[in-house]
């Protein structure tokens, strides 16, 4: 399992679709997801006075593109998925 923060709206604008491809994506050519245990650090990292926040619930293993784990953070290994993420893959979304 792996987790995405996204911006509600950006979601809302996407609803039916049948993937979910985040602004930042045509920027980095990824999308930035991380682990349950990553999840507070990127909070208070990049969205410390956001509100409007929704964390999409990914089972990996249903993705239709690839995921690779790659270094960032201080060092750490995060999950990065290249390609918009199909809604089969989304098992859960939750405000956050």
């Amino acid at each position: 399992m792996i987790y995405h923060i996204a911006i509600y709206s950006d979601w809302e604008g996407q609803k039916y679709n049948t993937a979910f491809k985040p602004p930042s994506y045509e920027e980095e050519g990824f999308i930035h997801c991380c682990s349950r245990d990553q999840l507070n650090g990127v909070i208070e990292r990049y969205y410390p006075n956001s509100d409007n926040l929704i964390l999409l619930h990914i089972d990996d293993s249903r993705l239709n593109v690839p995921v690779k784990y790659e270094k960032s953070t201080n060092d750490e290994l995060f999950p990065h998925v290249f390609g918009p993420i199909n809604k089969e893959s989304i098992i859960r979304v939750e405000p956050y």
